[in-house]
C-alpha cells in the first residue's frame, strides 16, 4: 500500500517540476522583454491585453525588485523543493506564489483594467503548483483494522 502511495507521490512531484520550468520560462520571458525590449512582441495585442503594466508600467516592481524576478525566484525555489521532494516547501512557496498573483492580477484588472496573457498562464501554472502541494502535503490515513478476539 505504501508503495502505491509513493508512486503517485512521485508522479505528482513530476507534474510540480514540469509546471516549476514553466513557471521558470514565463517569467524569463517577461525578464527579457523588460530588459531586452524586443521589436516583436507576442504579448501585447491591444491596449487592454498587454504586458505592458508587469514589463514598465506601474505593476513591474514590487518593493522595488521587477516583479517577474520574484516570480522566477519563487519557481527556483518550488522546483527546488520538488526535486528534494520537500512537499511542505513547494506548498509554502506557491501560496506566496498564489497570494502574490492575486494581488498582482486584482491591481492589473480592477486599478490598470489590463489583462496581461503571460500572467494568466502563470495564474493558471502556480494554482495548480498550490493544489498540488498540498495534495502532496496531506496525511494519508490508514483504516485500523479491528483486531477479533
Amino acid at each position: 500500500m505504501w508503495y502505491n502511495n509513493f508512486k503517485v507521490k512521485e508522479k505528482y512531484f513530476g507534474w510540480v517540476k514540469i509546471l516549476a520550468f514553466i513557471g521558470i520560462g514565463l517569467a524569463l520571458f517577461l525578464l527579457w522583454e523588460r530588459y531586452f525590449r524586443p521589436s516583436f512582441q507576442p504579448c501585447n495585442i491591444n491596449e487592454t491585453v498587454n504586458c505592458d503594466a508587469v514589463i514598465w508600467g506601474e505593476v513591474s516592481n514590487t518593493l522595488g525588485i521587477p516583479t517577474p524576478l520574484i516570480g522566477l525566484v519563487g519557481y527556483i525555489f518550488i522546483l527546488l523543493g520538488a526535486f528534494k521532494k520537500n512537499a511542505k516547501l513547494v506548498l509554502g512557496m506557491s501560496a506566496f506564489g498564489l497570494a502574490f498573483c492575486l494581488y498582482i492580477a486584482y491591481r492589473e484588472l480592477f486599478q490598470l483594467r489590463v489583462v496581461c496573457p503571460v500572467c494568466i498562464l502563470c495564474q493558471i501554472d502556480i494554482i495548480t503548483v498550490f493544489i498540488l502541494g498540498m495534495i502532496l502535503t496531506r496525511k494519508k490515513t490508514t483504516p485500523k483494522v479491528e483486531q477479533e478476539e
